[in-house]
């Protein structure tokens, strides 16, 4: 896929994002080798949540929204991945454009706004897919919908069945008034709901990293009151903490390595704030085996990414593993699990 990078890069970046994704399925679907072989890593295997992973790099939710690459993606030699956001019923999201490339900056912004093709449409493919790894199924509510917790309780309820694990998306930006769901009253009833839906299979949070303090302790405790299983740290921001882009004057998320400095303090704050009692996730910003090493050992179990596909190509997930690998060689651990928050 790298021969196609100037090429895509010549694309709107949406276009270029659904031709990639494209590519990944016709791949997948012949079985054909594309990166990293997990198997060569046993020091990377690792359990989380009751829940075997290969290794900890993980797809990040919104890479594949319809669960159209799952084996492609999977080839890569991701330990898990995550589709989604399906909402129940299929809506086109914001107008376009809505995706836009800070290259300066190697960020991006969206604001998709939960465009997919519906819950019974991914489900289906998720279904279908010979997961060669984790399978996590990104869940959220439609922008339209009249009861948003009804929404979740929903697709909680159908993903269970299929995933290995189901998480619960309430920090998006780009749906309005969605993060109030974060906090409050709504928020207890959106975990219980959520909870007694998924029953047995693991259930897993997103937050956003624009919280305070006080949003943080609160979004903890809730966590661990309901039994929750992990809680992933953390989606998007809508802020632009030292971007040069002209894009990044765009409305929406920012994602990729600006947003890593926000994402590696919010990690710290929920490590602190659970007291070391939830499992925790990290997302943002992730570009090498160096920035995955340095969010484990700071409190996470496992680690995801999306934005540094972008700009660092397909063979991203292949590199972070072998860096992962000898890192942790390096400093003594014969496991993943020694090194969290180590």
């Amino acid at each position: 896929m790298a021969f196609y990078h100037p090429l895509l890069f010549a694309l709107d970046a949406e276009r270029a994002h659904g031709l990639t994704v494209a590519m990944l399925s016709r791949w997948g679907s012949l079985g054909a080798p594309l990166g990293a072989d997990p198997a060569r890593y046993p020091r990377l295997a690792t359990r989380v949540a009751g829940i075997d992973f290969a290794n900890p790099l993980g797809l990040a939710a919104g890479v594949d929204k319809n669960g159209e690459a799952i084996d492609g993606f999977f080839g890569l030699g991701f330990g898990m991945v995550e589709i989604g956001t399906l909402t129940p019923k299929p809506q086109p999201g914001n107008p376009k454009p809505r995706l836009f490339r800070l290259v300066e900056d190697k960020g991006v912004v969206n604001r998709y706004g939960f465009n997919n093709g519906g819950l019974d449409a991914g489900l289906a493919r998720a279904k279908a897919a010979k997961r060669k790894g984790v399978l996590g199924i990104n869940v959220g509510a439609n922008k339209d919908a009249a009861d948003r917790i009804a929404d979740y309780r929903h697709g909680v309820t159908q993903a269970a069945p299929i995933a290995d694990y189901v998480t619960i998306n309430i920090s998006s930006p780009n749906t309005p008034g969605l993060r109030d769901l974060q906090h409050g009253p709504a928020l207890a009833e959106l975990l219980a709901a959520s909870r007694e839906a998924a029953g047995k299979v693991p259930l897993f949070l997103k937050v956003a990293p624009d919280l305070d303090p006080a949003q943080i302790d609160e979004i903890a405790r809730a966590a661990i009151e309901h039994r929750l299983d992990a809680i992933i740290i953390g989606n998007t921001t809508i802020t632009r903490p030292g971007v040069t882009s002209p894009n990044a004057a765009e409305t929406g998320g920012l994602s990729g390595r600006p947003l890593a400095p926000l994402a590696r303090a919010r990690l710290a704050d929920f490590r602190k704030a659970t007291g070391a009692a939830m499992t925790l996730i990290a997302a943002g910003g992730i570009d090498s085996g160096a920035e995955a090493y340095a969010r484990i050992r700071a409190g996470a179990s496992l680690v995801q990414l999306y934005s540094a596909l972008v700009y660092e190509g397909p063979g991203l997930a292949a590199r972070i593993l072998t860096d992962l690998d000898a890192l942790l060689a390096r400093d003594g651990f014969a496991n993943v699990a020694e090194a969290v928050g180590a």
